[in-house]
């Protein structure tokens, strides 16, 4: 698709630089200055998302006419419904605004053509449901940190933030149809799960992964996953902690490793199934070669027996945990994986 761009899964090291435009590079996150991981930005939690699904939805009965945007109101900001939003202001305009009221992330940029069909959709139609939900408009190249941290694969890229929270994302160019049911599926689960929306925060936030953000902002990884797995005590299916301890644990891996010690052993043996192992998780978390580390991998399965093959499918799928199914390079790596084992 015009336009789309491959997410980095893991924000810059602290102290290095991120890529400067809209297609920045993968950092790497040390083990006492891990940063935050690349679900969560300024109390913005984007695993667990409900993934709200982009089709037209049927007309409600009797929908409401819609009310004048600067009317204000139960349920509606007090303000414009649609702002532009930069990394200084997103704490307050998204995360804040968004115990208020829904807030839908536009992220876009000039030179992205899809941005410029889908946008006045969006605006258009943040207009009509007169302050119900408040679109906040990011330019990728403008704030490229914002794009990272909320792992945007692509543009034009939609999210609904509620609560704090992520809870449904689309991404490309939708016929207004297709936007209007999305946002519709939205306002729906809005009103089932928080009833009246200003002030409600949702609930309560569990005291393990309060836990494990606290440690990861501090750039303790050992705690987080320690955290992590206190949850999972609880609560095996947790998808915030089972992708938060994956995430945390690749992270562990590559933490003080040099890279140049990997390539000279892949060059001496490009066999060694630890090493490329290492390599895989180095591509991934510096460079964001997410499909080349799947390939590296798939073959190394091909090429590999008994416990090597193993030890190479297991990290396998435990990178595939890591970055989630909703990654594009997930699930076809998924199937070359299954085709290479069979």
């Amino acid at each position: 698709m015009v336009g789309m761009q491959r997410r980095p899964p893991v924000p810059p090291t602290a102290g290095r630089p991120g890529a400067p435009g809209a297609r920045p590079a993968r950092g790497q996150s040390s083990r006492n200055q891990a940063g935050p991981l690349p679900d969560r930005l300024g109390g913005l939690r984007l695993a667990g998302a409900v993934p709200l699904d982009p089709k037209p939805a049927p007309p409600p009965a009797a929908r409401p006419p819609a009310a004048a945007p600067a009317g204000g109101g139960a349920g509606s900001p007090a303000g414009p419904v649609v702002i532009d939003v930069t990394e200084a202001t997103f704490a307050d305009e998204v995360v804040n605004r968004s115990m208020q009221v829904p807030v839908v992330l536009d992220f876009w940029a000039d030179w992205c053509g899809p941005c410029k069909q889908l946008s006045p959709i969006l605006e258009r139609l943040a207009v009509a449901d007169g302050g119900r939900w408040v679109l906040a408009k990011i330019d990728v190249d403008a704030s490229p940190g914002l794009a990272q941290a909320a792992q945007v694969q692509g543009i034009p890229a939609v999210k609904a933030v509620v609560g704090g929270r992520i809870i449904g994302e689309f991404t490309g160019a939708l016929p207004e149809a297709e936007v209007r049911g999305w946002l519709d599926q939205l306002l729906d689960l809005v009103a089932e799960t928080f009833g009246d929306m200003p002030g409600a925060a949702g609930p309560a936030r569990d005291a393990n992964l309060t836990a494990a953000d606290e440690a990861i902002e501090h750039g303790d990884l050992p705690a987080a996953a320690a955290a992590y797995r206190a949850r999972l005590a609880e609560a095996p299916a947790d998808p915030e902690a089972v992708l938060g301890l994956a995430r945390v644990t690749l992270l562990e891996r590559v933490s003080g490793v040099d890279p140049a010690d990997v390539r000279r052993r892949l060059t001496a043996n490009p066999d060694d199934v630890d090493a490329a192992l290492v390599a895989a998780d180095l591509l991934i978390v510096q460079q964001g070669q997410i499909d080349d580390a799947f390939g590296q991998l798939v073959a190394l399965v091909r090429r590999t027996t008994g416990e090597d093959r193993e030890k190479v499918r297991a990290h396998l799928v435990g990178l595939f945990q890591a970055l989630g199914d909703a990654d594009p390079a997930v699930p076809p790596a998924r199937r070359a994986l299954a085709a290479a084992l069979f």
